[in-house]
């Protein structure tokens, strides 16, 4: 495989990764690690097949479109506003809980009674200070991110594999049997990342399916190792933010990962608003960088929303409602042959697929909630 191929395929793993994976330890250890590994396969299967089918779009449609165009040129104003808000929606429960994590990195990691939500909000001003900055560029780090998060990861199991005790991965516990899903959805998606991979893949479309497949299955593979390695050496004595368990230096990955997450994300939010809602500077900073300092403020002062609770909600909601509209959006793009072009993936859709699909994405936002 070539050069652009790989660095598609890592663009996408790099979307995918992020603080997700500091949260599946826990819940995994909570839920027993086989319902973990059953939920992070079932899931990732769904997402593999909702990633094929916005590539499939992206490659129907001419012009260069984000989500919420394609939503508005297939769904109509109302789709769009939609999809607006589940990729909003997940932006900013992301930035919330890397606000919380990086707080409680921190504050264990620096000698002293220090409050977490002081470290928290002086990571916000750093982060807001490169922002304003103009750093664009770091959103590029994906390709080595992914590489040496792969890296970490790998090393981390063969540094522990011989303390790891298998009974501890042999577990399960019915009743915690729903508590997987929000954390595990959250933790793979990367929806948003499709419509750029389709430019950067170009000229190789034939690659772009393979591209999608192995870019999903990667994080996939790294959760799986990272979380039988946490659970098979500390059982059930695990923290919401895993890195937190294991020491200085696995809370400075948790930090770095974090950090990189919480940057590219800011990007995202802020063209979010600059080309969909046509924002002013003053807006946009106010929405981007305010509005998560706000609700940083309110979660921790009121203590009633926790790391993984928020990453599942965020999941649920963010990664529910955007699936289901890009089946949706799948369907009317088959339809609208006159002016797409012939695609080099083409996903198998129908309408009870959607149904069957779509009710699993509603059903996890309800047993999120209810749970």
């Amino acid at each position: 495989m070539n050069k652009k191929f790989w660095a598609t395929t890592f663009t996408l793993s790099g979307t995918i990764i992020g603080a997700g994976i500091l949260g599946l330890p826990y819940v995994f250890a909570k839920s027993g690690f086989l319902i973990g590994l059953f939920w992070l396969i079932a899931i990732g299967a769904v997402m593999i097949f909702v990633n094929l089918s916005l590539g499939e779009i992206t490659l129907r449609t001419r012009g260069k479109h984000q989500l919420s165009g394609y939503a508005e040129k297939y769904l109509g104003i109302w789709g769009k506003r939609i999809m607006f808000f589940a990729m909003i929606f997940g932006v900013y429960s992301a930035l919330l809980a890397y606000l919380i994590g990086e707080g409680q990195s921190l504050s264990q990691l620096i000698p002293g009674n220090t409050p977490p939500i002081i470290f928290g909000v002086t990571f916000w001003i750093i982060m807001t200070l490169l922002l304003r900055g103009g750093l664009k560029g770091l959103k590029r780090i994906e390709t080595w991110g992914v590489i040496a998060i792969t890296v970490i990861v790998v090393g981390i199991f063969i540094r522990f594999a011989q303390f790891i005790e298998p009974t501890n991965l042999i577990t399960w516990n019915p009743s915690n049997f729903i508590l997987p899903i929000g954390v595990v959805l959250f933790a793979l998606l990367g929806f948003t990342s499709i419509p750029e991979l389709r430019q950067e893949i170009k000229g190789q479309e034939k690659l772009f399916k393979k591209a999608i497949i192995i870019g999903t299955l990667i994080p996939v593979i790294l959760y799986i190792t990272f979380s039988a390695t946490f659970i098979g050496v500390l059982g059930t004595n695990i923290t919401e933010i895993a890195t937190l368990s294991f020491g200085p230096l696995m809370t400075i990955l948790g930090i770095f990962t974090m950090l990189t997450s919480y940057f590219v994300l800011s990007f995202s939010l802020k063209d979010a608003f600059k080309y969909d809602i046509k924002t002013s500077k003053k807006t946009n900073f106010l929405l981007t960088s305010l509005v998560p300092l706000l609700l940083y403020i309110i979660a921790t002062q009121f203590n009633f929303l926790g790391f993984t609770l928020i990453l599942g909600i965020g999941g649920v909601i963010s990664g529910g409602l955007t699936g289901i509209l890009i089946l949706l959006m799948l369907k009317r793009s088959k339809n609208n042959t006159r002016n797409n072009k012939k695609p080099e993936i083409q996903i198998p859709i129908n309408w009870l697929l959607i149904t069957i699909l779509s009710i699993i994405f509603i059903t996890s936002i309800i047993l999120e909630f209810a749970h």
